[in-house]
């Protein structure tokens, strides 16, 4: 089983919407029982609170459910837990590096590495552009699934 942990700074927008797009693409192509998804924050900011209204209003355009969501906290415990440990931006990046103690495994991955436009995904939370974010979030989940199909992951 491969487990992937999204990561962004409150849990509310960017990294939710990552798991479940991600979630939603492992079950269409058959392969749901192959992975566990999950997402966090590197914030304190949100815990406990849904994803954010306009995240879920994009995710609900597509088809995709996201109830039951409530934000948490990454700890240093979930780099021994997870596989990849996805961030969003290299804010992101930096920080579960310092949560995490460190990536001496090399888990620590920024979601649009995966594609071909390496960079950060957009933050609607300063923009208001879930639709950029949408598209980055896609493109990159597509790539990492890509990425893993051809290790045999």
């Amino acid at each position: 089983m491969t487990k992937i942990l999204f990561v962004c700074h409150g849990n509310i927008c960017r990294s939710p919407m990552a798991e479940f797009v991600m979630k939603d693409l492992v079950k269409k192509a058959g392969l749901a029982a192959e992975f566990e998804i999950a997402s966090a924050a590197t914030s304190t900011e949100e815990i406990g609170n849904p994803v954010y209204p306009p995240a879920r209003s994009k995710l609900a355009e597509h088809g995709i459910s996201c109830a039951g969501h409530a934000a948490r906290q990454l700890r240093r415990q979930d780099y021994d837990r997870w596989d990849y440990l996805v961030g969003m931006d290299g804010a992101n990046l930096r920080n579960m590096g310092r949560i995490c103690g460190g990536d001496p495994a090399g888990k620590l991955h920024l979601l649009l590495d995966f594609t071909d436009r390496p960079g950060d995904v957009a933050d609607p939370w300063y923009t208001g552009d879930f639709e950029t974010t949408w598209r980055d979030v896609l493109a990159g989940c597509r790539g990492l699934l890509d990425c893993l199909r051809r290790e045999g992951n």
